[in-house]
């Protein structure tokens, strides 16, 4: 009895081990799953969204393995990024902090943002009012934020938020993407801090990419782990979305 013991006790050891490796591949070589932090990317992705990020997609790099392991040299199995791609990437700054923004520029291209419109190599990018996000700050306020659709040069659209066209960062010099990097921007526009932040963010590297942002699994108002809340704080309209 006792040796029949010992066997299932490392039966279920080597289980938790395979189980363990599977996820790991999974989490490293395909999907990986993210939450957001902060509201740069409302209206498309709120406070308390969790999405997977497919790593299938741009190929692989040192930030694709736990902890940035310095074990790819540069990028293999590279696919280009499509302008208007939500990303996940290491920030420049430090090679560690996560962030998520919209691929706006490729390499070579020449953005601007004039009066608050965006401008691609010199021209204006579509972009049509729609409505007001009705959104509750933290006061507990009621605010109502400008909603446009904007539409890009290859045709996607995506909603954004822009209080207004006199922000600090709604007019700016040109800035020329150079060979290997991409310029990203948040949806929410005046409350973003992105690629038009040059000494903060600036111009994302392509060994930086670290996925594309795929599918909301999971979004909630408050902390998930209050499962209790659950019935109220969960967006059940937000569940299983793609990330447009």
């Amino acid at each position: 009895m006792t040796r029949n013991k010992t066997q299932g006790f490392l039966e279920t050891i080597r289980t938790v081990v395979y189980a363990v490796l599977i996820a790991l591949v999974i989490r490293t070589f395909a999907y990986e799953p993210f939450n957001i932090p902060s509201g740069s990317m409302i209206p498309t992705l709120l406070v308390g969204a969790y999405l997977f990020v497919s790593k299938l997609s741009y190929g692989y790099s040192d930030h694709s393995l736990p902890f940035s392991l310095p074990l790819i040299p540069g990028r293999i199995f590279f696919s280009e990024p499509e302008r208007g791609d939500v990303a996940v990437f290491k920030l420049p700054s430090d090679n560690k902090t996560d962030y998520i923004k919209r691929l706006i520029g490729l390499p070579g291209d020449r953005i601007q943002v004039v009066k608050g419109i965006l401008h691609i190599n010199g021209t204006a990018v579509e972009r049509k009012r729609v409505d007001d996000y009705v959104q509750r700050d933290e006061a507990g306020n009621i605010r109502h934020i400008p909603r446009y659709l904007e539409t890009l040069p290859n045709g996607r659209s995506h909603y954004i938020l822009e209080e207004s066209d006199r922000g600090s960062h709604d007019n700016t010099p040109v800035y020329t993407v150079p060979e290997g990097h991409y310029f990203a921007m948040g949806d929410n526009r005046d409350r973003s801090r992105d690629s038009r932040f040059q000494n903060g963010v600036g111009f994302i590297p392509r060994k930086n990419l670290v996925g594309r942002a795929e599918i909301l699994f999971f979004s909630i108002e408050g902390s998930a782990w209050k499962f209790w809340r659950w019935p109220w704080a969960v967006r059940f309209g937000r569940l299983f979305k793609g990330v447009e």
